[in-house]
């Protein structure tokens, strides 16, 4: 089993910046595609960011590229997200989540951290 744990959310200003961290319990940790999402209230769950296996390949979402940056260190096993130039519109529950068995397809997910940017 699976077990994903997101922390590092929080109330920051517009144009500040949050580092979300996920620490996954799990054997092989680089053997997963990550990714973050996001729900803001009212709204559907979008997926922000993925990052490969080893690390080497990343995907954004356009509402945040060239803002966030997904990250990886599979000696802890975890994901980061580094958000920089917080926008009020990034004010959602992020969630991480893990692929294993089919490419887009996310098999085990944490329990989300809350960012609220501040206008």
């Amino acid at each position: 089993q699976v077990q994903l744990v997101e922390s590092g959310g929080g109330l920051v200003q517009a144009g500040g910046s949050l580092r979300l961290s996920c620490a996954a319990s799990v054997r092989s940790f680089s053997s997963y595609t990550m990714g973050w999402f996001r729900q803001a209230p009212g709204k559907e769950r979008e997926l922000v960011a993925t990052i490969s296996r080893g690390g080497g390949s990343t995907y954004y979402a356009d509402s945040v590229k060239g803002r966030f940056t997904i990250s990886r260190d599979n000696a802890k096993n975890t994901v980061y997200l580094q958000m920089n130039s917080l926008k009020p519109e990034d004010t959602a529950i992020y969630y991480c989540a893990a692929s294993l068995f089919r490419a887009g397809q996310y098999d085990y997910w944490g329990q989300g951290t809350q960012v609220t940017v501040s206008s």
